[in-house]
């Protein structure tokens, strides 16, 4: 196998166990994003089966004695020499280097973004709660209970009655 057919079977194979399909799985919401989900997964496996399997072995060595018995000496040898002349270039990966930097940049940014969210989804939840509880008492509530837990509204009241703005 060339070097850079093996390079990129091992990588594919190194990524493959670092991907948690199950937990990403599990943020699925929708019927039709499950099914897009397992289709990118087969997808992926297919693709990874192929390379482990097709870039991964290593051609078998030619029998030029094989061919030596049954076509001649002379044509063997020519076509061993010209199979010995061939040469593969190896793949020098200039690509890689020039976008490492810019993917670590976006998986800091992705974290970023993550801590975010996820502080932000801390805070709605809280909200919510508060909500639910203010739905379960606001037919038994006072405007005094109600504006201790809403000070800048009790605030906002008394400056338009103090300035006499009754909203017309």
């Amino acid at each position: 196998m060339s070097g850079a057919g093996k390079k990129v079977a091992d990588v594919a194979f190194k990524a493959s166990r670092k991907i948690d399909w199950e937990g990403m799985a599990k943020l699925l919401v929708s019927d039709e994003a499950r099914k897009e989900f397992a289709s990118l997964r087969r997808a992926f496996d297919e693709v990874n089966t192929t390379l482990q399997t097709k870039f991964s072995q290593e051609p078998e060595p030619i029998d030029w004695e094989y061919y030596r018995k049954g076509i001649g000496s002379r044509l063997v040898d020519m076509y061993k020499e010209a199979y010995d002349s061939v040469e593969i270039p190896k793949y020098v990966d200039t690509v890689t280097p020039q976008y490492k930097p810019k993917f670590d940049q976006l998986l800091v940014e992705l974290k970023e973004a993550e801590e975010k969210s996820l502080k932000e989804s801390e805070r709605l939840e809280k909200e919510i709660v508060e909500v639910q509880e203010l739905k379960k008492k606001i037919s038994t509530m006072t405007a005094d209970e109600y504006f201790e837990k809403h000070p800048e509204l009790k605030k906002k009241f008394d400056d338009e009655i103090r300035n006499d703005y009754w909203g017309y």
